[in-house]
């Protein structure tokens, strides 16, 4: 009978605009949080709130996902605690001094979540802002710090485990990884493009135009980016994941060798009948692929399309990697081992590292906790602590969004909202309360208030700060004495944190989208003249490659946020970086080349330093390549043509290459 009320009020809230799927979630959510909170008061400790605080944090739609994160969030409350303590014992009193500590310590906390990634990154934002609640809360008393310490680290314990126990008893174990069709149908679609590309290489044609290009990159980033949060919680998820990003980027490689097959023809050795014994055997495999949910049997039929594909440039090296890519791919998701031979032949998965955003992130968290710190100190205003506690927030844990100052408009709402609610509770319930238990108790219809406004279309982008602040808020001291100018304070305070992190985003080290894409774009060519100045190891070249075909993706995904012109700048950009890398490797051979005359290994050493200052003047590298591919034209005509095609795409795509000019 509850149960079949309970369907029923979930009907009628979605005729009211409430999203049945998220109230669903987000009720359970609070149901966790009230128990955390009561278990909280029941321990003993001096803010039960933070526990409910903690629940709403660390829940999680999927059993992986909350194992790891409720990890994350306990180890960074650990170290964020820790930190905090220190703070407050240096410091001794003295609040400027305090107020350095924390700026420091919430500049290392911002720069390393940058560089970090899905629920890492998060619990060292969470270390940084930990430290702020300890420090901060008492004003940096260090006769309570203890206390405070102590008290913070077991109710987040308390919030980890009251969300594990009820999360993991109502949340699924797991879900398909998303976009796993879609890599399998663009694989399909890639092997109809290799089948093609005989025919059309033939006629001196392209097999995919530069638009056709773009899509498939743009479908690959759009899949690629949403991933880490399913690598969460197991072994098995992790190597699932990874096999899908090796999938992706063995796809990468086919494209680039489909772009580089313009105007080629095909060989002798490359009959007629091999081409067509291909074709079969790839359109067989495509139909596989994209019908059968397990196609081993498309593994067979690339096997059979690489051998007669013998003959043909690079086509069986290309074919042959698409196979392990898809064997690994579907080992990755049962449990059987992949061969030890394939594993040495496998593609690494490196990912990129945003170290300039992760600096600018790391100045940015320092320069705002100081500058409002000082405020604080200089005024005096009791809400300081406060507006310096939501600022640590604001500006660790949002530096890594795509638009940060945009979302902070969203956040000011929430935060807005979550005070009114908050004031309700102290102004119409708590002076009713006669005791603390009573008080705790009068929370709990205001925790569930919370819940409604997270799932109602309306307000759920502003749902969760709403809920944050209305827990962080109401801190259940009896006896308690209303005081409307005092509450009414507080509840500003909190409010001008996001404010002021919404003045940090938008005035100090802006975070913009084309910010984003300068950076990668300074990364990529950072990458270019890195090779071209290190002589080469297997290992390197794989590693290097892994890299910037992930900042390739990275880029494209960018750019969606700005226009589709810009999509296939990116998409025609970032493979343009790809065939210099590629021209690098090749000059990099030839310098070990025992044959080469001394003129030619001069020509060849003089094109990679020039490489290695590829922004300061991407066209004094043109003539060099092309007096390189010259010389080795007659011996070695399929490096000459990989050298004349990087040096085109140089003098035309002249501005990527010099981007770096404009990171500071």
């Amino acid at each position: 009978m509850t149960v079949a009320v309970y369907e029923r009020f979930l009907a009628r809230a979605a005729q009211w605009g409430f999203d049945s799927a998220r109230l669903r979630q987000h009720l359970r959510t609070a149901f966790a949080a009230c128990i955390a909170v009561l278990a909280a008061w029941a321990l003993g400790l001096e803010h039960p709130q933070w526990a409910g605080m903690t629940v709403w944090a660390a829940s999680q739609p999927l059993r992986g996902q909350l194992l790891e994160k409720s990890f994350f969030r306990t180890t960074g409350t650990i170290i964020g605690t820790a930190a905090g303590v220190v703070l407050v014992l240096v410091a001794n009193g003295n609040l400027l001094w305090l107020v350095t500590g924390l700026a420091v310590w919430m500049g290392i906390c911002a720069g390393l979540g940058n560089l970090q990634r899905s629920f890492a990154s998060y619990g060292t934002m969470l270390a940084g802002y930990s430290a702020s609640m300890v420090a901060l809360l008492d004003n940096g008393n260090p006769v309570h710090v203890y206390d405070l310490g102590w008290d913070r680290l077991f109710t987040a314990l308390t919030g980890v485990a009251a969300a594990l126990i009820v999360g993991w008893l109502f949340t699924p174990v797991g879900a398909e990884i998303p976009g796993d069709d879609k890599v399998r149908r663009l694989c399909a679609r890639l092997l109809r493009d290799i089948a093609a590309a005989s025919q059309a290489a033939a006629r001196g044609q392209s097999a995919l135009s530069p638009k056709d290009l773009a899509e498939r990159l743009a479908v690959m980033a759009a899949i690629e980016e949403g991933l880490d949060p399913h690598a969460a919680g197991s072994q098995r998820s992790r190597r699932a994941v990874r096999a899908l990003r090796r999938l992706i980027n063995t796809q990468i490689s086919a494209l680039l060798w489909l772009r580089d097959s313009t105007g080629k023809t095909i060989t002798p050795e490359f009959t007629a009948e091999q081409a067509q014994a291909m074709t079969t055997a790839l359109e067989q495999a495509a139909k596989l692929l994209e019908t059968q949910p397990a196609p081993l049997a498309a593994i067979h039929a690339i096997a059979t399309a690489r051998e007669a594909a013998a003959g043909w440039g690079h086509a069986e090296e290309i074919l042959s990697n698409i196979g392990l890519a898809l064997q690994a791919h579907f080992v990755a998701a049962s449990d059987l081992p992949l061969p030890a031979n394939h594993r040495a032949r496998q593609l690494p998965v490196v990912l990129h590292s945003d170290w300039v955003g992760a600096r600018r992130a790391m100045l940015r968290a320092f320069s705002a906790i100081f500058v409002v710190g000082l405020i604080w100190v200089i005024t005096g205003w009791h809400g300081g602590a406060f507006m310096l506690l939501g600022l640590s927030v604001m500006i660790t844990v949002f530096s890594s969004f795509e638009n940060p100052a945009f979302t902070m408009r969203f956040v000011i709402l929430g935060q807005a909202m979550g005070a009114g609610v908050a004031l309700a509770c102290q102004w119409f319930a708590w002076p009713f309360a006669s005791s603390q238990l009573q008080m705790v108790l009068m929370m709990l219809p205001f925790i569930l208030i919370g819940a409604l406004l997270f799932s109602h279309r309306r307000t759920m982008v502003a749902g969760y700060d709403c809920n944050m602040v209305i827990l962080l808020a109401l801190s259940p001291h009896f006896p308690y004495q209303l005081d409307y100018g005092h509450s009414l304070s507080m509840a500003f305070a909190i409010v001008t944190g996001p404010l002021a992190g919404w003045l940090a985003y938008r005035f100090i080290l802006p975070v913009t989208v084309q910010g984003r894409l300068d950076g990668l774009r300074a990364m990529m060519v950072h990458e270019l003249q890195d090779m071209a100045a290190t002589p080469l190891h297997a290992r390197d070249v794989r590693v290097w490659r892994a890299r910037l075909y992930h900042r390739l993706l990275r880029l494209v995904r960018a750019s969606e946020k700005i226009s589709a012109p810009a999509v296939q700048e990116a998409a025609d950009c970032g493979l343009a970086a790809l065939r210099v890398g590629k021209a690098v490797l090749i000059l990099h051979t030839l310098e070990n080349d025992l044959l080469l005359s001394d003129s030619t290994l001069r020509s060849v050493r003089s094109a990679l330093q020039r490489l290695q200052q590829l922004p300061t003047a991407p066209a004094k590298a043109i003539p060099l390549l092309m007096g390189v591919a010259q010389r080795i034209q007659q011996h070695q005509p399929e490096q000459a043509l990989q050298l004349q095609l990087a040096a085109q795409d140089i003098g035309e795509h002249q501005r990527f290459f010099a981007s770096t000019a404009k990171i500071a």
